[in-house]
């Protein structure tokens, strides 16, 4: 578990340039409508899409999906799904200063 939480913070790190079309969502609609232990990986593919995601020899995924932050530049909202497909946490990274 701590070698998928530390890579999920690597993959938060590094996720700097924009992702592929359909994967910028609004902020607060990702906040309101991702829930730890709750969303499942289907629910979150309907709602907002595929985005850039790393799958762990564990079983556990992290997907990143970014959120317009003005001036080019955007917020990170990381998931971490477990291998039963369920969100397990969810971490918000504000878009890096000019």
């Amino acid at each position: 578990m701590k070698r998928a939480l530390f890579a999920l913070l690597l993959l938060a790190g590094c996720a700097s340039t924009p992702a592929p079309p359909g994967t910028q969502v609004v902020l607060e609609r990702l906040q309101q409508g991702v829930v730890a232990g709750a969303t499942t990986k289907a629910q979150l593919l309907a709602a907002f899409g595929p985005t850039k995601s790393v799958v762990f020899d564990s079983g556990y995924e992290a997907w990143v999906y970014q959120a317009p932050a003005g001036g080019g530049r955007f917020s990170e909202f990381v998931v971490l799904i477990d291998p039963a497909g369920i969100v397990a946490k969810t971490r918000m990274r504000a878009p890096a200063l000019p």
